[in-house]
């Protein structure tokens, strides 16, 4: 016993050091270094992002019109949150904490999409790490008061018809969900939250079959679906009991040194009452409009976050045991963890890179790529997503060779 605590010590001890030994950006400076400096072929650095550039995704930069092409199908499609025009190509790559390159205007601060189920899923850690979780296995609908819905439409001036709160976890099926269940996208939540019913977000090419199919069990079969992480952000929000920007901005983004610079909105009509004061239940997306607006430095943060294992300069912000949990494939799809964790099981999403490795991944495409292995993140934005693993070849040929 006393040999394996002194292994164990001694592991804690070279962890720490390792993460001392890390470069991490201050605030107000994010050190520049050229690829050469690593033995880094710079001209190999310049295709990927030269290709980056030439492979722009051919969506519209009109977000509205971007939105109503892809999802046009879709009942109930209309945004309910904000939304911006974006501009061109753009992205920045991070080797051992460095800034390498960068292209496009990274400072431009932009729609993220489902990147933002990324900070979703951190909050979450947040509230499991501290405590107000205890377990991720425990059922949500136990954790949440009734749900006070303000600024509520005049339904009926019949007072019979109205409702003063909302129970979204109180259907037979929807009380067998757990937290994990929601993390991992499958809940089958079912329900109709902020307008929009889970059946209209990606529906099947059966309208008939939209609000009779039997569900699922929660667990057993992945969707992703923008309607069921609003209401993992809703659990969320009454877990804190305060916005979850806030929570976000002060456990996360300023402990990392982000800027001031971001958003993270909701829809119009998702505001509640907590503890008598108006809070926004921020969407977990842009699909219905709303979600992450952040330029790529502080995306790259994150990523540089996540890569480092939630530590920040010796300061563990998300437990290493919620990252591994987070990059834990999900049985019901082996390429995907917690939200928004893409992993690259199998190397299926991106074959030229280690199966190790995973991505934060919105439309657009929105891209945060992590590489434990290359000590490498790379922020990619608005490329065709097919080009993805073509930037990613040129990327990593660039590395000097392992020894």
């Amino acid at each position: 016993m006393r040999k394996l605590l002194t292994l164990l010590c001694w592991l804690v001890a070279i962890s720490a050091t390792a993460q001392k030994n890390n470069y991490y950006p201050s605030a107000r400076n994010w050190e520049h270094k050229s690829p050469s400096f690593f033995a880094i072929d710079t001209n190999k650095i310049k295709e990927a992002v030269d290709f980056a550039i030439s492979h722009e995704t051919s969506q519209p930069r009109n977000l509205w019109l971007s939105q109503a092409m892809q999802f046009g199908k879709e009942p109930f499609l209309d945004p309910v949150g904000p939304m911006a025009e974006r501009g061109p190509a753009g992205g920045i790559i991070i080797y051992k904490g460095y800034i390498i390159a960068e292209w496009g205007n990274p400072s431009a601060v932009e729609m993220t999409n489902s990147v933002t189920k990324s900070m979703v899923s951190s909050v979450v850690g947040l509230a499991f790490d501290k405590g107000l979780i205890s377990s991720l296995d425990d059922k949500v609908y136990t954790y949440l008061p009734p749900v006070e819905v303000a600024m509520q439409e005049k339904v009926s001036d019949n007072p019979i018809a109205k409702k003063s709160f909302i129970y979204p976890f109180e259907t037979e099926h929807n009380r067998k969900i757990s937290w994990d269940h929601l993390l991992r996208q499958t809940s089958d939540w079912e329900g109709v939250l902020w307008g929009k019913p889970d059946w209209a977000d990606r529906p099947s090419d059966k309208p008939a079959e939209w609000t009779t199919r039997k569900r699922f069990e929660p667990g057993t079969v992945y969707k992703y679906n923008d309607t069921r992480v609003n209401a993992l952000a809703l659990a969320a929000t009454l877990v804190f009991r305060k916005p979850l920007p806030e929570v976000l901005r002060e456990n996360v983004m300023n402990p990392i040194g982000a800027s001031n610079t971001w958003a993270w909105t909701g829809y119009q009509n998702a505001w509640i009452v907590v503890d008598g004061k108006m809070v926004q239940s921020v969407s977990g997306g842009g699909h219905f409009g709303g979600g992450l607006f952040m330029n790529a430095y502080d995306m790259g943060r994150f990523g540089l976050l996540t890569l480092r294992k939630g530590n920040w300069n010796g300061k563990q912000i998300l437990s290493e045991d919620w990252i591994r949990k987070a990059t834990t494939p999900t049985p019901a799809n082996t390429g995907y963890g917690f939200m928004n964790y893409f992993l690259n099981t199998d190397r299926k999403m991106y074959p030229s890179a280690p199966a190790t490795a995973y991505a934060h991944i919105g439309n657009g495409t929105n891209a945060i790529y992590v590489d434990q292995e290359n000590d490498l993140v790379a922020v990619v934005r608005w490329i065709d997503d097919k080009s993805m693993d073509g930037f990613l070849q040129r990327l990593l040929s660039a590395l000097p060779a392992k020894k």
